[in-house]
């Protein structure tokens, strides 16, 4: 069994810088984007991105992917069955969380969606071979078409830009950015849409 610090898992200390990614990226990003812009700004070294759990599976975005899922958990971001990671209301509002705040995060959050059978193994994920699970919601509304609309109305000009990258991220664009047309009150929307691993093409256009 690997041994246990008094600053918890390895996986706490991206808790805050992935919540930096996501504000710099307007609100949301896919997963790919998250971890490009981390291995940037914290100068992850091509050796440790190498590193591999014993199953082969890259130690960092082993250790990213376990952060998402206990931000999740929290409240902070939410993903969607395309795998877009999106900041809540209130992981917007945060201004900062220290080490010791993510730490305590983790164990509120471990405390209550782990069963003690599963205690240790998580605790020390850093040093284990397991996979965070994805988290998927499904709407059982029969009313979700007017509820949605409702919604998009009433939001304001910054959040109806945030919702726009996100769809267009949510139907397979990356790099996405959007801006306020000036004059009709529109918007533009430009990404990077990747038809195959070797085809993509950038795409502009009026929203």
């Amino acid at each position: 069994m690997a041994k246990k610090t008094a600053r918890g898992p390895k996986f706490v200390s991206y808790f805050w810088p992935v919540i930096e990614v996501l504000k710099r990226l307007g609100g949301s990003a896919r997963p790919s984007e998250v971890r490009e812009e981390l291995v940037r700004t914290l100068s992850i070294s091509e050796e440790a991105q190498e590193d591999t759990l014993p199953s082969g599976f890259p130690r960092f975005d082993n250790q990213v992917a376990w952060a998402r899922f206990y931000l999740a958990k929290a409240g902070i971001i939410d993903s969607s069955a395309r795998g877009v990671w999106t900041l809540t209301e209130k992981g917007r509002a945060l201004a900062r969380m220290t080490h010791s705040e993510a730490l305590e995060l983790f164990r509120a959050v471990h405390k209550e969606f782990h069963a003690e059978r599963e205690h240790e193994r998580v605790a020390v994920v850093e040093e284990g071979d397991m996979i965070p699970p994805q988290d998927v919601e499904l709407s059982t509304s029969d009313n979700y078409r007017q509820q949605l609309l409702d919604i998009l109305q009433s939001l304001a000009p910054s959040g109806f830009e945030r919702f726009c990258q996100r769809l267009l991220r949510e139907s397979g664009f990356q790099e996405v950015t959007v801006t306020g047309r000036s004059g009709d009150g529109g918007i533009d929307g430009l990404g990077i849409l990747q038809v195959s691993p070797l085809v993509s093409f950038k795409s502009s256009f009026p929203m």
